[in-house]
C-alpha cells in the first residue's frame, strides 16, 4: 500500500500527478521525514504503471530533494522535504490555475470567487 493517495485524471502524465501527489503527502504531514518510500517496482505495482515510468517518479522526486535514496537502505523522506512557505504555497498553483479559469468562464468576479474560498475553509475548519 502507498503512503499517499492519488486519483489518476486523464490527460495529464501520470509521472507528474504522482509527484504532485507525494509533495502534497509530504506538506500535509502524511508522508514524514524519515520515512521510508516504497521502491520503484512497489510503486510500479501499485499504481499499475511502467516501472520506467515509477523510476521516473522516484528519480524526480530525488532531483527536487523530497526523497534521499541511500544504498541499502532505499529512498526515504528528506529531513527538509516539507519545505518553506512560498514552497508550500506553490504546491496550489495548477489548482488555482484551474479554478481561476473555470471560474473566468462562468463569469464570476475575484470577490464571488474569494468569498467561496472563504467559505470552503471556514467548512474545513481551518482559521
Amino acid at each position: 500500500m502507498l503512503p499517499f493517495s492519488i486519483e489518476l485524471k486523464p490527460g495529464l502524465p501520470i509521472a507528474e500527478q504522482v509527484v504532485f501527489a507525494v509533495k502534497k503527502a509530504v506538506v500535509a504531514g502524511q508522508l514524514k521525514p524519515g520515512q521510508p518510500f516504497p521502491s520503484v517496482r512497489i510503486v510500479s505495482q501499485e499504481l499499475k504503471i511502467n516501472p520506467n515510468t515509477a523510476h521516473k517518479i522516484v528519480a524526480a522526486l530525488v532531483a527536487e530533494g523530497v526523497l534521499v535514496t541511500t544504498p541499502a537502505v532505499g529512498s526515504v523522506v528528506a529531513e527538509h522535504a516539507a519545505g518553506d512557505r512560498q514552497q508550500r504555497a506553490d504546491l496550489l498553483g495548477d489548482e488555482l490555475e484551474r479554478v481561476v479559469v473555470e471560474a473566468k468562464k462562468l463569469g464570476l468576479t475575484l470577490d464571488e470567487v474569494q468569498a467561496g474560498l472563504a467559505a470552503h475553509w471556514k467548512k474545513l475548519g481551518r482559521k
